[in-house]
């Protein structure tokens, strides 16, 4: 990877480049989040009404998938969603480096969602109950095996999600370097400057190729994906903490019915 991408133009001393560009991504919605704030409106217009809309998507979505109940939990999903999508976007600026490339920062934002939605689901029926829910409706003699695989299967999720995100994302990484590679003064580039009518043919028309397909497919291609593995990544999260609100909700009911 290191060979065919070039590192980020600006660097701190000592830190990580994930870690540095982790701190841009919270200064830039930090940034945005005060100036849209500042002086705020009935009838918004401009940075106001375009983040207004952004958290009416979100807020749309979780009544979609959690129902009302899951409103309160509108700041943990919109800053995972907005957090992701910000980090995927500056992935795609040349001379940036994309956090959601970094295992470390996948894993981090995997980390919140399973400590969250457990804490939530142990603080809305108790400790114990939650924890009965996992051992699932068998025979007693089937508890001890169900309970094993619902933990393998729960700690399989942060897995996945840190996987999802950081595979789609080097991936179109990757692709856009081995390009630029080709396209170089070693690749395509330097062909047509070669001197030699072929290359000139050859190099400058697979260049201008390579240019109008990065542009034209490649790139909104990548843009469509940092949308849509944000999306899917709060997606999941509303799902997994929407099991756990239903689980405690079944067990009031069928509590209730006793």
């Amino acid at each position: 990877m290191e060979a065919i991408e070039h590192p980020p133009i600006f660097r701190l001393p000592g830190i990580p480049d994930h870690v540095t560009y982790t701190w841009l991504v919270m200064v830039i919605l930090a940034a945005l989040t005060f100036v849209a704030s500042r002086n705020l409106q009935l009838v918004p217009r401009g940075l106001q009404n375009f983040l207004e809309v952004l958290l009416e998507q979100f807020q749309q979505m979780i009544d979609d998938v959690m129902g009302p109940e899951g409103r309160r939990y509108l700041p943990l999903i919109a800053t995972l969603g907005l957090f992701i999508l910000t980090g995927n976007l500056m992935g795609l600026v040349p001379g940036l480096a994309g956090v959601t490339s970094n295992l470390n920062t996948n894993a981090a934002c995997a980390l919140v969602v399973f400590v969250a939605y457990h804490w939530i689901g142990a603080r809305k029926q108790g400790l114990v109950p939650y924890l009965k829910h996992f051992a699932g409706p068998v025979p007693l003699a089937l508890k001890p095996l169900m309970f094993v695989i619902e933990i393998i299967s729960h700690l399989a999720r942060p897995l996945s999600l840190t996987l999802r995100l950081f595979g789609n994302m080097v991936g179109g990484h990757i692709l856009l370097a081995v390009i630029f590679l080709l396209m170089g003064l070693d690749g395509l580039i330097g062909w047509a400057l070669s001197g030699s009518v072929p290359g000139a043919i050859i190099g400058g028309i697979g260049g201008i190729v390579t240019i109008a397909f990065t542009v034209g497919f490649l790139y909104p291609l990548k843009i469509l994906v940092a949308f849509l593995q944000a999306f899917i990544f709060v997606m999941l999260t509303m799902l997994y903490i929407s099991g756990a609100i239903e689980e405690a909700e079944h067990s009031e009911q069928h509590s209730g019915h006793h």
